[in-house]
């Protein structure tokens, strides 16, 4: 079956959905020598609090931008990937939260909210142009949503920060000095500047600071968010051939398509040019792990996009992902919860069977002991139900439409994306080690 049966099979309004080809036009322009800067920060890890870990500690190439866990072990953890485990000399106060969340596309122009939640949008009606968790205090000077976000993981006590008193930037990110002189990123910011080779670069790429400007922290981030919109942005599936013109998908594939765009509705939230609505949908996944609470909070709830906007409409719900290499980014969910695809898919289709056939053996969590128990909320019933009453109704999948989607889904793989175009560098300024 070729796309114009496909075509054909796809009924009425489902037409539309099936997206035009990404062109050059759909990301933001990048300038070179920003984003090879950039790559030396989201490999360094003077970043953060303890100069122990980098942005690519959790969002590694190895493991398609992501970590292969279920949820992450920032501060405390030793390896990469489902090779990281407790550092018993600096045990980590909990689980990274949420999954992380894999990085390709974030470059595109339509990618205007950030993280699982939305914590994070462009925002026009505001003065710095976004809406943050920083409300008022937010500066002015980052140059997109993507370079915003990067301010968030250096700020956090479980992933890049460090455990409270143990470094400067801790100890300025619990007493709430974030913004301006001593604060968290003033701290970072002068690491950097410190460095002959770093302020070479930032001279290089930033006419400002070569005319005598401080290199600031939005630099930084500036600079991180150019070379992740170069380094992974993914438009050379199968798929993209396909739509250009240049290649075709296996029969198999094909019908995936047919499904996926018509009768088994995953466009009505996986839309648009990189199959996302860019909204947010409670499905009924599982919540494994600490959840999403205060540290004087003792819950382990994640209540997704109603921690945002306080609407009870949106409890439970959380982004919907771009799916381009979905099949390398696994474990899936917005927890992690899911390691086959195939179960992540029958659950995906008909969240309404409930989640107590869900198998805790999908989880990839690394041994951690003496802190918030792992299946706490999956234990009791109430929160179970609470998950369930909220996710959005839908149909079972036969076994035969499962294969057909996971072919579909592999042709949205572009493995050279995966790689990237600059690659892991062989060392960075700081001389710290590299994650590889």
């Amino acid at each position: 079956m070729r796309i114009s049966l496909i075509l054909a099979v796809i009924a009425g309004p489902a037409l539309a959905e099936i997206p035009a080809a990404i062109t050059d036009g759909d990301y933001l322009p990048v300038i070179e020598a920003e984003a090879r800067l950039g790559q030396l920060l989201f490999y360094d890890p003077i970043l953060s609090g303890n100069r122990n870990i980098s942005c690519a500690t959790c969002h590694h190439p190895r493991f398609a931008t992501s970590d292969g866990l279920s949820l992450g072990l920032g501060e405390g953890g030793i390896g990469l990937g489902p090779d990281r485990h407790v550092d018993p000399d600096n045990l980590p106060e909990q689980r990274i939260p949420r999954n992380a969340p894999a990085l390709f596309n974030l470059g595109a122009r339509e990618f205007t909210v950030m993280f699982h939640d939305g914590r994070i949008e462009a925002d026009p009606s505001r003065p710095t142009g976004l809406r943050t968790p920083l409300e008022d205090e937010m500066v002015a000077g980052f140059a997109s949503i993507l370079s915003a976000q990067t301010m968030f993981p250096v700020l956090s006590p479980d992933e890049m920060a460090g455990h409270y008193q143990e470094n400067d930037v801790a100890k300025a990110v619990r007493s709430g000095r974030i913004t301006g002189e001593g604060g968290a990123w003033d701290i970072i910011s002068q690491r950097i500047a410190a460095i002959p080779a770093y302020r070479d670069m930032f001279s290089d790429a930033y006419p400002e600071i070569a005319a005598g400007k401080d290199i600031a922290f939005t630099d930084i981030s500036n600079a991180i968010a150019a070379f992740v919109e170069f380094e992974w942005r993914a438009d050379n599936s199968a798929f993209d051939r396909m739509l250009r013109g240049e290649g075709k998908l296996s029969d198999e594939q094909d019908a995936g398509l047919a499904l996926f765009y018509g009768e088994a509705g995953c466009s009505a939230c996986h839309s648009g040019k990189f199959q996302t609505d860019q909204g947010f949908h409670a499905i009924g996944e599982p919540q494994i792990g600490p959840g999403k609470a205060e540290r004087f909070e003792s819950h382990s709830r994640d209540i997704g996009r109603m921690r945002v906007t306080n609407r009870a409409e949106d409890a439970y719900a959380f982004r919907t992902p771009s799916l381009r290499n979905v099949m390398r980014t696994g474990p899936w969910g917005h927890a992690g919860a899911w390691t086959d695809i195939r179960a992540f898919l029958a659950h995906h289709a008909n969240p309404g069977v409930g989640l107590g056939g869900y198998d805790r053996k999908q989880a990839v969590l690394p041994q951690l002991d003496g802190t918030k128990p792992d299946w706490v909320i999956l234990d009791a019933a109430d929160e179970v139900a609470a998950i369930q009453n909220a996710a959005l109704p839908g149909k079972p999948l036969t076994d035969k439409e499962i294969d057909a989607l996971v072919a579909f889904l592999q042709a949205l793989t572009d493995d050279s994306a995966i790689v990237g175009r600059l690659g892991v560098p062989d060392t960075v300024p700081s001389g710290l080690p590299v994650d590889r």
